[in-house]
């Protein structure tokens, strides 16, 4: 028995990601599967991220710039923003355990809302800290009121993820600021904007406007989800400059490797492929909410590419037996519910098939 572990991380339990495509076939003999189950991108990558993946392939051999210094460019000059304030990281998760690395410790506390993120009480029990939980408000949004209440001389960290997932409720500006006034100027403030480029509502915060009022804030991004490139692991923070400083001492060289920081530098230029999923994204969202209500079945607004359905005990394993994977949401706290990934206009008539299917319906 290897007795010397840190008993804090004896006692984590793993992120537990949603199955591959191969699993369902290999572990489930469920033929021609459709997931819907982890928020891809339903449409891919972007051609042009394909083209340049396949033209760098021949250069594997050399390490990658470690300062992403192309990607570093081009981000800069898209959101408006010092080179130096950026931070890259193997997807945006790696950015939560730089953070996590650099201000927390036993004994410290990182604040966040529950259900949302898994990864946020993974982080903090991986340093030895505490994670506190604020439970949702009664429409599963950020109840930054208790939020605020919450806050202590412990607390290091705050996290804000919005659109939240697993919901996909998102925060309007006035209420993220009233938030940010009661959170002392010590503490860092993550704003996880993993699914920003798919929010529709007006009033949705300019993240980035805040770095310059209060520069002990971060927001995190990534390529994973509407640039479709989950599988390359592409994150990065907007900061101050001190605080990107601090990141990246705490960050190990080559983290990001060659091939995805190619592919992220394309598809940031493709700007048709973009457009194309947003539309997409959104004519899907209506449609299903729209059809999930004439099944009865209840959904919530959603600001991000999925949604979150009461589909009832026991839906999940029976959509899986007619080949429909979405995520079962029984282990954050919300039994019967469902997070459903929006898919193609022909995936989702597959997803409504399955479901009238279950419900008897025609």
């Amino acid at each position: 028995m290897l007795r010397n572990a840190k008993p804090h991380i004896r006692a984590l339990r793993p992120y537990e990601p949603g199955l591959p495509i191969e699993a369902l076939v290999q572990e489930h003999g469920v033929r021609d599967p459709l997931k819907l189950a982890s928020n891809e991108n339903p449409l891919g990558p972007s051609p042009k991220a394909v083209e340049a993946l396949c033209g760098a392939a021949g250069q594997v051999h050399r390490y990658p710039d470690g300062a992403c210094r192309a990607l570093r460019a081009a981000l800069s000059r898209r959101l408006q923003v010092a080179p130096d304030q950026l931070v890259f990281g193997a997807g945006s998760d790696e950015i939560l355990e730089l953070v996590a690395k650099t201000f927390l410790a036993p004994g410290d506390e990182l604040l966040c809302a529950w259900p949302s993120f898994a990864m946020y009480p993974i982080v903090a029990q991986g340093m030895g800290a505490d994670c506190l939980r604020v439970p949702l408000n009664a429409e599963l949004g950020h109840d930054l009121e208790a939020m605020a209440a919450a806050l202590s001389g412990r607390t290091r960290v705050a996290v804000i993820c919005n659109p939240n997932n697993p919901t996909g409720t998102s925060l309007g500006a006035e209420e993220l600021q009233r938030f940010v006034e009661a959170l002392p100027e010590d503490v860092v403030l993550l704003l996880d904007e993993a699914y920003a480029e798919f929010a529709r509502r007006p009033d949705f915060p300019d993240s980035l406007a805040l770095l310059a009022r209060r520069p002990a804030t971060a927001v995190l991004r990534t390529f994973s989800k509407i640039y479709g490139l989950a599988g390359l692991r592409v994150g990065y923070a907007v900061c101050g400059p001190e605080l990107a400083g601090l990141l990246e001492r705490a960050r190990h060289p080559f983290n990001v490797n060659a091939l995805a920081e190619t592919a992220a530098l394309a598809a940031l230029s493709d700007t048709a492929h973009f457009e194309r999923t947003r539309r997409m994204n959104a004519e899907g969202m209506a449609l299903l909410r729209r059809e999930l209500e004439a099944l009865s079945i209840r959904t919530w607004p959603s600001d991000a590419n999925f949604l979150l359905a009461e589909l009832g005990e026991g839906a999940c394993e029976a959509l899986l037996k007619l080949g429909v994977s979405v995520r079962d949401m029984a282990g954050f706290g919300l039994p019967g519910c469902a997070r459903i990934t929006i898919g193609t206009p022909e995936q989702n008539e597959r997803l409504l098939k399955a479901l009238h299917a279950l419900r008897g319906k025609p």
